[in-house]
């Protein structure tokens, strides 16, 4: 598998892994309540496709599969958070089976026993014997299920340390309210473990966005880094990128005028920020899409302001050629 294709199916894991954690915490409150029916316990702990918990254990076991194999020193995290979905996997099946028993089996036993029969008293104490062993190993299975989320939940902040996936981190930016309740320290807690810094962070998610031209995604992250206060180096990307996104918005929504004017500021801002920022990172490759934009302005306008419009975009493409440039230097370098 590629990187990028390790990068995606990752982001799979993750979101299974959320999906999986929600559902379990609801198994266990449920139960806890007297509430559990059977049917909550087969659509989670299954060995089909359908079921959550099976398709988490099959993406963990096909990521990770050479780690697990190899257990080497810098695959060990892989390893274990594979064998973690695993383990939580068993052990919710063997709840799973436990829980049939009680459910199904204990009801059928205790209307034979009401019934008139001859002879059978001790194959009912029998079934009484065993009805009471998979009560305790149904609570024991439950408790040991339990352990395993939280600890597998850990493991999961463990294997992301460091990973600094634009796609990772945007997914887990965009499910904010559900990180925060699943994992401890929540979701800034794991952003700075996975990027260094919030602001690091919510500049790589807005970057992956404005890479495939999801402009309304990355002004929503942009937004909320904002609102956040986010802070530091990048800070001043989480400026200029939104002023981009919201000039490239603004242009697909056929205003020009203010396509201009966030452009114009986000080149300015560029400008003032200095050759050598480091900051600026992958911000030249978007000058030739910007650029483009800029140029054809000048055909698409109407109306009574269209000619300063037009006077407008051709100074800031003429501005812009020099980025253009620099993005092709980089290119040819890269």
């Amino acid at each position: 598998m590629d990187a990028g294709g390790h990068r995606s199916a990752l982001v799979d894991v993750v979101r299974e892994y959320i999906g999986v954690h929600e559902k379990m915490s609801n198994l266990f409150a449920l139960y806890r309540s007297g509430e559990l029916v059977f049917e909550e316990v087969a659509s989670l702990c299954d060995d089909k496709v359908e079921s959550p918990l099976f398709r988490l254990k099959e993406r963990c076991h096909a990521l990770f599969r050479d780690a697990v194999s190899e257990s080497s020193s810098p695959m060990r995290k892989e390893a274990l958070f594979d064998l973690a979905v695993g383990s939580l996997f068993h052990e919710a099946m063997k709840f799973r089976e436990n829980f049939y028993q009680q459910v199904v089996y204990a009801p059928k036993v205790r209307a034979l026993r009401d019934a008139d029969g001859e002879g059978d008293d001790e194959l009912f104490r029998e079934f009484e014997r065993m009805l009471e062993g998979t009560r305790m190993r149904m609570d024991e299975a439950l408790t040991e299920t339990e352990a395993l989320l939280a600890h597998t939940g850990e493991q999961l902040r463990v294997l992301l340390s460091g990973r600094r996936s634009a796609l990772i981190g945007r997914y887990l930016i965009g499910q904010r309210e559900r990180v925060d309740s699943i994992l401890p320290g929540g979701l800034d807690a794991l952003m700075v473990r996975m990027f260094g810094s919030l602001a690091e962070a919510y500049v790589a998610a807005a970057e992956s966005w404005l890479a495939s031209a999801h402009f309304r995604h990355a002004i929503d992250v942009l937004d909320e880094a904002r609102r956040l206060g986010v802070a530091g180096p990048e800070s001043d990307a989480v400026v200029r990128l939104e002023h981009y996104a919201r000039g490239m918005r603004a242009f697909l929504a056929g205003d020009y005028g203010e396509s201009l004017d966030e452009l114009e500021v986000w080149v300015d801002t560029r400008a003032r920020s200095g050759a050598s920022d480091a900051t600026r990172r992958d911000e030249v490759h978007y000058a030739s899409l910007a650029r483009s934009a800029v140029s054809r302005i000048d055909g698409l306008v109407e109306g009574e302001h269209a000619q300063r419009i037009r006077e407008r975009s051709a100074e800031l493409a003429l501005r812009m050629a020099p980025l253009v440039e620099s993005a092709g230097q980089e290119q040819a370098v890269g």
